[in-house]
């Protein structure tokens, strides 16, 4: 159990490195004219599809490419101001709760209609084109090991290529099966996460004294894993961290390239940046110290998530553009008002919200398994109980986080002055 707890802490622990590069992300680009300039470009085939799309409504095929399987393919005015909820709800928990939200997404994106294999795809495009207009930050402050960087990629790229087409191969096979793989891995990573930060609430409330989120620091020092396979002279070795210690530290590639593969094979699958794993990986893991394995990571999804969003999804068909376009504008709002939030709001609070959102998420997905289950014949329930059950972890899911959106709102406009004056200071 000691060790579960300690996994659970150090995967929390990158999924606030993730929350915190994204509102520098988007602080980033919101400040920047040049950036707004080429998000509105972005945006541009979008508006112009949105025009033609409504004129010739009625004259279109219902899905595009023949497919229905992985559908709705098709651009509505509702499915892209669904997206930018999406995104701004996502926004909202990176920037309140402190960690990031992609653990929504995908849910979100499959109880709304959309199959496993679109969501993802959808998702890494999301998070290719965040990491496009943020990555240049962390390299102009030095966090940057390109070294690092391109040694770690080679196996991100190998794990990349054998996650999409492993789900690709089970779509091609079954779709269902696809749906009902992506989700079986959901239900097994966010019941992990719902069950230790449930239990650590429920434990927290009891002390008098609560730890701020983001309080602890991590040291400098070299774990003892880390020390153990930075002893280990696999040639050819490389250098990194030499901003942080005197001529650096050194690491086989062999070490680098497995994490990598593991790295990729979850974004992959998941559709995430893995920023929740690359995060204890390096830091845990390798060694290496925490400010450049924050650049590093932001770096390497530039790529990893490029290629996994074009190249194992896009070509194929399974990229919805125009509801990761929405998820982008959605976001870049949600986490500067959640962050903005934090300020005003108690600590105790913070952490319950993950708590029940990362729960939230595992209900919805643990709901829809039955009626997967049973289409597939693996599982003897009627379609009727099933959708039921569905339906109810759908509301459930959706009541929570719309729940939690509109609190979020309430807390900012109600304590808007004193947060002007904060920004102002």
């Amino acid at each position: 159990m000691h060790f579960f707890r300690y996994l659970y802490g150090v995967m929390v622990t990158g999924a606030q490195y993730q929350a915190r590069w994204e509102l520098a992300m988007s602080t980033n680009i919101l400040k920047s004219r040049k950036r707004l300039m080429v998000l509105g470009l972005l945006l541009v085939p979008v508006l112009v599809g949105c025009t033609w799309l409504f004129a010739a409504e009625g004259q279109l095929p219902t899905f595009l490419g023949g497919k229905t399987a992985f559908g709705p393919s098709h651009y509505t005015h509702l499915i892209f101001g669904a997206s930018i909820l999406v995104g701004l709800c996502a926004g909202l928990i990176s920037g309140c709760i402190g960690a990031g939200g992609g653990f929504i997404i995908a849910p979100a994106l499959m109880s709304a209609g959309v199959k496993g294999i679109l969501a993802v795809g959808t998702d890494l495009f999301h998070i290719f084109a965040k990491g496009i207009m943020g990555s240049v930050l962390h390299s102009k402050m030095g966090h940057v090991s390109v070294k690092l960087a391109f040694t770690f990629l080679i196996g991100a790229l190998a794990g990349s290529y054998t996650g999409g087409t492993l789900n690709r191969a089970i779509y091609a096979k079954n779709p269902v099966l696809s749906d009902t793989f992506i989700t079986c891995v959901y239900v097994i990573i966010l019941g992990f996460l719902a069950f230790f930060a449930l239990s650590d609430w429920l434990k927290a409330r009891n002390k008098t004294a609560v730890k701020e989120e983001g309080a602890k620091h991590y040291a400098e020092e070299i774990p003892p894993m880390g020390k153990k396979l930075q002893s280990l002279n696999l040639p050819p070795m490389i250098t990194f961290d030499e901003n942080v210690t005197p001529g650096g530290r050194r690491i086989s590639w062999i070490f680098l390239v497995f994490s990598g593969f593991i790295v990729g094979v979850a974004a992959g699958i998941m559709g995430v940046g893995g920023g929740f794993l690359t995060f204890p990986m390096f830091v845990y893991g390798l060694g290496v110290s925490s400010a450049t394995t924050v650049g590093t990571d932001i770096f390497q999804i530039m790529f990893t998530a490029g290629y996994n969003s074009i190249f194992q999804y896009g070509i194929y068909g399974f990229v919805f553009y125009t509801l990761a376009m929405g998820m982008l504008l959605g976001s870049l709002i949600g986490i500067q008002i959640g962050s903005l939030v934090t300020k005003v709001v108690p600590g105790m609070t913070i952490r319950g919200f993950f708590a029940l959102t990362v729960s939230a998420g595992f209900v919805n997905r643990l709901c829809a398994l039955p009626a997967k289950l049973a289409s597939m014949s693996i599982l003897n329930m009627s379609s009727n109980v099933a959708e039921l059950i569905n339906l109810i972890g759908t509301v459930i899911f959706f009541a929570i986080i719309i729940a939690f959106a509109v609190w979020v709102f309430f807390c900012f406009f109600s304590n808007f002055k004193q947060l002007k004056g904060e920004e102002a200071r």
